[in-house]
């Protein structure tokens, strides 16, 4: 059944030049299990911002949470919205209520995820990070070889909560620029002093 649905996809929208108007991604959105430790942690060791935090919502009636949201109807909802350096917004989104899910999806799952950031000191971001109780950096930052991607530095890490991450850094060029005039988004300028 899933071969049909994506060969299905694939034929309705093999002609679709994407969202009419669409100009750029808004933001990136993740769910928590404690908002207050997670707006803690993209504060003090990622270095975000703080833009605004919302709730308790919540609707104690209706089904307005499973028609919009695709959640448990009685689910209640805090967020906050971060702005991480120049280019991304970061919602964190912590769920109580109705029946929610203590598992992380793994990274190979068809849910799972992770942020990257960023860094031009690969070294110090992982002193950094390696030095902060309950992160856990997972191996050694890695150059790849052989690809189109080769000369980009990574190396992942978790949350205290679990939440995977990544740091990233390129160097000025890359072999996929020879193949196409795509370009992926480079280095910003640096995130304001803290």
């Amino acid at each position: 059944m899933r071969k049909n649905l994506v060969e299905d996809f694939h034929l309705a929208h093999s002609t679709r030049a994407g969202i009419p108007g669409l100009r750029n991604v808004d933001h990136i959105a993740c769910t928590v299990p404690d908002l207050g430790l997670a707006i803690t942690f993209f504060r003090r060791v990622i270095g975000c911002e703080l833009v605004y935090r919302a709730g308790p919502l919540f609707d104690p009636e209706g089904d307005w949470m499973t028609r919009h949201v695709g959640v448990h109807a009685r689910a209640e909802l805090e967020l906050a919205m971060l702005r991480c350096g120049p280019t991304m917004n970061l919602e964190l989104l912590e769920w109580s209520g109705g029946a929610p899910a203590d598992a992380l999806p793994a990274h190979s799952d068809a849910a799972g995820h992770h942020l990257a950031f960023y860094v031009t000191d690969m070294a110090a971001a992982v002193d950094h990070l390696a030095a902060i109780p309950g992160v856990h950096v997972l191996g050694r930052p890695t150059m790849m070889t052989g690809s189109l991607d080769e000369g980009e530095w990574f190396v992942f890490f978790r949350a205290p909560w679990g939440m995977l991450l990544e740091l990233v850094s390129r160097p000025a060029w890359m072999p996929y620029e020879a193949i196409t005039s795509h370009r992926l988004f480079g280095p910003a300028p640096s995130w304001a002093a803290r």
